[in-house]
Parts: C-alpha cells; sequence; structure tokens
C-alpha cells in the first residue's frame, strides 16, 4: 500500500457511497487508476466488504456483553474450538468470536435486548456440551468502538489519518 491508497481508503471510509468517477475527480487520479487500485485492494484482502455499518444498539439490541467461555479439552466428537465456533455462529446475537490465550478458550462478543436478554443469549450460548463454563462482562460503555482505519494509515509508511485525509 502506498499514499494513494491510503487516500482511497480514507475517501471510501468517510464516504462510502462515492462513486469510482467522483473518487477519481476528488484525488485527481484517473478513473481506471481508481478501480485498478480498489481492485487490488480487495483482491489482496486489505479492503474485505462494502456493506453498510449496522448499529446494533438502533436494531433494538443496546446491551453488549463479553464472555469468555472455557471450553472441554476432549478430542471427540461435537467438542473442540471449531464446533464451537460452528455452534456460535448460528446464534444471531454473538457479533464474533475468537480463540483466546490465557484464562478460557474463547471469547466472544454478544449483544441483547436488555440484561434479562442477556441470560437467554448466554443460556444459548452454554447450550453446546464442549462448553464447560462462561464468565460474562457488560459493557457499560464504548470508549473506542471497532476501527481498522487509524491501523491503515500507519501501515502505509507511518503516515496517519489525518495526513491522508
Amino acid at each position: 500500500m502506498d499514499e494513494l491508497d491510503g487516500r482511497l481508503i480514507s475517501l471510501f471510509a468517510d464516504d462510502p457511497r462515492v462513486g469510482v468517477l467522483e473518487a477519481s475527480r476528488r484525488l485527481g487520479v484517473a478513473r481506471g487508476t481508481v478501480q485498478a487500485r480498489l481492485d487490488k485492494l480487495v483482491s489482496s484482502g486489505v479492503v474485505t466488504g462494502w456493506g453498510p455499518e449496522l448499529s446494533a444498539d438502533a436494531l433494538g439490541y443496546p446491551v453488549t456483553a463479553f464472555l469468555t467461555l472455557e471450553i472441554r479439552q476432549e478430542t471427540t466428537a461435537g467438542s473442540g474450538h471449531d464446533e464451537v465456533g460452528r455452534h456460535l455462529a448460528q446464534i444471531p446475537e454473538v457479533l464474533e468470536a475468537h480463540t483466546i490465550t490465557g484464562a478460557g478458550d474463547m471469547f466472544a462478543r454478544v449483544v441483547a435486548r436488555s440484561n434479562t436478554d442477556l441470560q437467554r443469549v448466554i443460556d444459548l450460548v452454554l447450550k453446546h456440551p464442549a462448553i464447560v463454563r462462561s464468565a460474562t462482562v457488560i459493557a457499560l460503555a464504548t470508549q473506542v468502538p471497532y476501527r481498522v482505519l487509524p491501523l491503515a494509515g500507519v501501515a502505509i509508511s507511518g503516515y496517519s489519518v489525518t495526513e491522508l485525509s
């Protein structure tokens, strides 16, 4: 990635609905250059999607919690990280799950309609026989939302996002 890629990413992050032609005008480069750069960013896996970002809160799920799951370490059928991951993927309120080191085996971010509804979500998570126990932490406020754009700025020869905008 170079500075033009960074400026392109920043432009689409700020205005995702901008077209290729308008992006080329704003960046002062040819339309074909913008399209080629976008294609390269997608094919290399840097850009992973163009969908809208959704708010769980606005969808009626204002409670966010983090579950640390302990997984049975047996290798019998129905146990293991992959199997638990497939189980979690079937629960819409599970936004993401990661295998981790430290105290616990998997970390999941979940949302719920209320604290009472959170118990329902936890019960769904715990239905898998390979999950031995969970510890739950409820988020009170979001100080830094999920983001990758500042990281992209650093990855481009140390440019900060504000320098690329």
